[in-house]
């Protein structure tokens, strides 16, 4: 611990009144003994202001996590990942690392306070149970994140006094713990006649299988014989051909960082339609994702990107891999702006051309595009099976925009729908789907 950071510490004490009393006794009695002549009264005064003094200093330079008396936290959160708008219970462990007297005097004047961020404490706050012993002090409380992403909770305030009540110090302990808030994600209906027509599983037809079907890593306990041997020596390692998969289309379900708000104002008070707009596009993105992963396609979630790497984004081929596809929509943030927006369709666009399987269906949940966007999107279109689901942007001057890139993405083969943002999840993919039927 440093001279600064001492010095810090102790600058954060503060008196209590009882404190503040002591102190303004003290040195008047200091004063009146001096002027009067009187070394007693002098005595007095100065021992009130003394003993004020060596509680200021000891309170500042102690360290809870340190020492004979050394607490630590343990925090844990259930479930974890937390879905948005579902409840999940928190429980705090404060105790001493060993059992000493140092430690239980600490827990005994210890005062509590849990920090969390605003969008996972929710608009109730923290309601906490407090259970307290000897060597340690029990805290549960609930949570119920407002939005999705990756939230602060902690680190642990404490406020402390010292044995004589006369100072008394706020001090963290313990580290934060980011929690991740998936979205919330409904069931959709991806088993239709329509999904039927391009999936061909509705009627038991299988599709033929060829050495560039969904591939994974090899895991201890897979059939060698369904080593692909050609992939492995390209990689540098053993991929197997998936068995869940086979004669299943794969699906890649993309998502348009354009709709949700640029990433400078993601957090801005004065755009919470445009928050509300970007939090339902990639609800629905994760719900068509995890639809059709649920259905038995191989599946995964892109988002447009400056920078693709495709490589590295596989598949996930088994309903144990949900959670990666939910994992993915985390962090998922706006561009920067509306030029990089384009940008990021046409690189996108571009790379899944280059990357897509045969046979692969791709799911689009897009906003309205420049012409060089559009090009790169109807050349995606004109080789594969495409679906777009076309977000309609709030505010006048769009339609136009919004029309041209339906139009050109209809022409080169998109199965296109448009949809207003923050319509029913099941409403919108209905509206994709039923006009195949």
């Amino acid at each position: 611990m440093s001279w600064r950071d001492t010095l810090t510490r102790i600058s954060r004490v503060r008196l209590t009144p009882r404190g503040i009393g002591a102190a303004c006794l003290g040195g008047a009695m200091f004063s009146l003994g001096l002027v009067l002549s009187l070394p007693d009264l002098v005595g007095l005064g100065a021992a009130a202001l003394l003993a004020v003094a060596v509680a200021w200093v000891g309170i500042g330079i102690q360290r809870l996590e340190s020492g004979r008396g050394a607490l630590h936290v343990t925090r844990a959160v259930t479930p974890n990942p937390v879905v948005r708008d579902r409840t999940a219970e928190v429980s705090l462990l404060v105790a001493a690392h060993q059992a000493t007297g140092a430690a239980y005097e600490r827990l005994s004047r210890l005062r509590l306070s849990e920090q969390a961020a605003h969008e996972l404490a929710g608009h109730q706050g923290i309601r906490a149970r407090v259970s307290a012993r000897a060597d340690r002090i029990t805290v549960h409380y609930s949570l119920t994140p407002t939005r999705r992403g990756r939230w602060s909770l902690g680190p642990l305030l404490t406020t402390r006094t010292d044995v004589f009540g006369l100072v008394r110090a706020t001090q963290p302990l313990g580290r934060a713990t980011h929690v991740p808030v998936w979205p919330r994600t409904v069931e959709l209906a991806v088993r239709t006649r329509s999904v039927g027509d391009v999936d061909h599983s509705a009627t038991g037809a299988r599709l033929q299988s060829t050495d560039d079907s969904v591939l994974r890593e090899y895991v201890a306990g897979d059939d060698p014989r369904r080593v692909h041997w050609a992939s492995a020596a390209r990689r540098g390692q053993l991929m197997v051909r998936a068995d869940e998969s086979a004669g299943v289309r794969p699906v890649t379900v993309l998502l348009d960082r354009s709709l949700l708000p640029h990433w400078q104002e993601a957090g801005s008070p004065r755009r919470p339609a445009a928050v509300d707009d970007g939090e339902w596009a990639v609800e629905l993105t994760a719900s068509i994702a995890t639809s059709f992963l649920d259905a038995g396609h191989p599946t995964r979630l892109l988002t447009t990107t400056v920078a693709p790497s495709l490589e590295g984004v596989r598949f996930a081929s088994t309903r144990a891999s949900r959670s990666a596809l939910l994992d993915a929509c985390v962090d998922i943030r706006g561009h920067r702006g509306a030029a990089e927006g384009h940008h990021a369709t046409s690189t996108t666009a571009r790379a899944l051309r280059l990357d897509r399987t045969s046979g692969e269906i791709v799911i689009a949940v897009l906003g309205p595009h420049d012409p060089a966007a559009r090009h790169d999107l109807a050349a995606l279109g004109a080789e594969g099976t495409c679906w777009a689901l076309l977000v309609a942007p709030r505010g006048a001057g769009f339609q136009h925009e919004l029309d041209q890139t339906a139009a050109e993405l209809r022409a080169s083969g998109w199965h296109v729908a448009t949809s207003e943002a923050r319509t029913d999840p099941e409403r919108a993919w209905a509206l994709l789907a039923e006009p195949v039927l």
